[in-house]
């Protein structure tokens, strides 16, 4: 009687466990979503704002990594930036993401093609073409947009402080043509523990050969 006795306790100490992992799994999930809402909601007023600003300056060329349609890396290459007028992003850009790369928007989330995306291939930014993510470290980070843990290449993109809505955070941006990524938190899984957040209107999604 005793041993039965203490293997319902066992059962019941266990599930009571899995409850509490599966209640703080739902509790992390939801606030991430919700506060994915809030900086949108802040964000969207500032899309209109930054439509006639500009992107940093670009020097003539830039190192970056190579990647083949397969995936793999082919090695270092120096290329020349691209720089447009923006009459001519404007024209050759869908609105959307025009409004998010050239000018520093944000996609409603839930919203872009890829933040579901499960397909293997490569993240390309929409304006050049350079590789900047992988399929390998997608995750679903329950925000909307499409997240990372590792960007493909460091040398392939440039992270800056950004200030804007009161708060301190990071963005990226492709190194090749300034365009603007998303921004990265440091609330994501391992190994790196790095939330690369995207927009899914700066990239162009390529399967892998």
């Amino acid at each position: 009687m005793s041993e039965f006795l203490k293997q319902s306790e066992e059962t019941a100490s266990r599930e009571a466990a899995v409850k509490i992992q599966t209640r703080r799994t739902f509790l992390a999930t939801s606030a991430a979503a919700v506060g994915a809402l809030a900086v949108w909601s802040l964000r969207k007023p500032l899309i209109a704002a930054a439509a006639g600003g500009k992107r940093d300056s670009l020097p003539a060329t830039v190192t970056i990594i190579d990647f083949a349609s397969n995936g793999k890396p082919t090695g270092k290459v120096t290329v020349p930036t691209v720089s447009k007028p923006d009459a001519e992003w404007k024209h050759e850009l869908s609105s959307i993401s025009y409004e998010v790369a050239r000018h520093e928007g944000t996609e409603r989330p839930y919203t872009g093609n890829s933040w579901d995306l499960h397909d293997r291939g490569l993240f390309r930014c929409i304006c050049c073409d350079t590789a900047l993510f992988s399929s390998d470290t997608k995750f679903d980070s329950g925000t909307g947009w499409p997240s990372f843990w590792q960007v493909l290449a460091k040398e392939n993109v440039v992270e800056k402080t950004d200030s804007t809505l009161g708060m301190e955070r990071t963005e990226v941006s492709c190194k090749r043509c300034a365009a603007h990524l998303g921004h990265v938190f440091d609330d994501g899984p391992r190994p790196t523990g790095l939330r690369y957040c995207m927009n899914s209107a700066s990239m162009r999604f390529a399967k892998l050969a």
